[in-house]
Parts: C-alpha cells; sequence; structure tokens
C-alpha cells in the first residue's frame, strides 16, 4: 500500500476538524473570482477546472453560469463538504481527489482557475509538476486565473509556509506559453477580520496560438 502525500495527511485533517467557514480562506461569495473569469469572456458550455477548490462555492456560480466543471483538490474532505451542499446538483460536477503536482489531465479545459494553491508549492519540484499539469489540462487559447499571497502578504498559512509571489515573478515562472493579460492586488478579509494581500493573475495559454487573434 503507497502512503499519502504529507499535504494530503495535513489537509484532510484540516478539513476534517474544522467547519470550512472557519478557515483563514474561507469567503462568502467568490466574487474575485467571478470577475477574474468575466474578464475572459468565457460563456455557457465553457469548460472549467476549479484546482483547489475543495469547499469553495465559486463551483455554484458555474454551473449557474451553465459551465462544464470539474473541482480539483487533495483532500476529499473538502470534496465532500462541497458535494454535500450541491446536493442533486453535485452529478453535474467532476470530482477529483489528488495531488495537483503529480496528477495527469485526461481532457483538456477552456479556464484553469487556482485561488491559493499554487504559493503553497515551495519547491521547484512542485512547482515544476503544476505546471506540466496546466500545460496539459489547459487548451491554446484558454485561460488561468490565478491568486496568490502577494511579496507583503502572509509568510505562513494553515501552518505552512507558502511562496510569495508578484505578478512579473508569476509569468516568468509559468513561462512563455502563457502570457499574462491582467493584474491587481486584492485585499482579503479572514473570518476573524485579518487582511491578506493577494496577487491576482490572468493568463492565456499562447502557445500555438495567434496572439493577434480574438479569443470568440
Amino acid at each position: 500500500m503507497t502512503s499519502k502525500p504529507a499535504t494530503q495527511d495535513h489537509w484532510e485533517q484540516v478539513y476534517g476538524s474544522k467547519d470550512s467557514r472557519e478557515t483563514s480562506w474561507f469567503e462568502p461569495s467568490p466574487e474575485t473570482s467571478l470577475l477574474m473569469i468575466d474578464r475572459t469572456g468565457l460563456i455557457a458550455g465553457s469548460r472549467a477546472i476549479d484546482v483547489g477548490g475543495g469547499a469553495s462555492s465559486l463551483v455554484d456560480h458555474l454551473l449557474q453560469r451553465g459551465f462544464e466543471v470539474a473541482v480539483l483538490d487533495i483532500a476529499d474532505e473538502s470534496l465532500a463538504v462541497a458535494r454535500a451542499r450541491l446536493g442533486a446538483k453535485a452529478e453535474q460536477v467532476q470530482w477529483i481527489a489528488a495531488d495537483i503536482t503529480s496528477w495527469q489531465p485526461a481532457a483538456q479545459f477552456d479556464l484553469w482557475h487556482d485561488r491559493a494553491v499554487f504559493h503553497f508549492l515551495t519547491q521547484p519540484a512542485q512547482r515544476r509538476g503544476y505546471v506540466a499539469a496546466l500545460e496539459a489540462a489547459l487548451r491554446p487559447g484558454g485561460w488561468l486565473a490565478m491568486a496568490t499571497f502577494a511579496p507583503d502578504g502572509p509568510e505562513r498559512c494553515s501552518g505552512l509556509s507558502v511562496q510569495r509571489w508578484a505578478a512579473p515573478d508569476l509569468a516568468r515562472e509559468l513561462g512563455a506559453g502563457f502570457e499574462l493579460v491582467h493584474s491587481e492586488r486584492s485585499l482579503h478579509s479572514t473570518p476573524w477580520g485579518a487582511s491578506q494581500a493577494f496577487t491576482w493573475t490572468l493568463f492565456r495559454r499562447t502557445h500555438g496560438v495567434d496572439r493577434e487573434a480574438p479569443y470568440r
């Protein structure tokens, strides 16, 4: 029997020991995520994957918009929270319990959304695994919406060290196949009132795509 990655044990314990609304990353509504997705121009029928989506309500909003949705998280405990919340609608979602740094996608997506996963990847090998999965899963012309802690954001989260990022550094890390289309700074208020600085970025997958051509 193979053992679980240490990070998987960590996140299973987090979601197994507390209500998702008590976590620092909880937000009542994913407003910034939705604004970033609005910028892509994607329409009903588009395929989206929420990486690290866990118990987030973003999946609810994407279903309302008519998206085909997959939610990936390392902790099945967190996915169970979202499945229970959605009830019968959960059958419309592809639920994936996997470590994104070693995941091998079987299909491609129009949108890859990541709010607060990438900054936990503090080792170069982890980030290379993440980018390999991203390149395999996001079709040419597709969109990447990502949020990480900003350079002045927290140094640790949920007891783990993080890697803080500015938009230009993220662009270099992802490589030439991703064009930075938009970036902004935002402040997230935790359930107990602390303020966390985030870097939000929107990239387009440009490999094999005419950069001058409109998306739709």
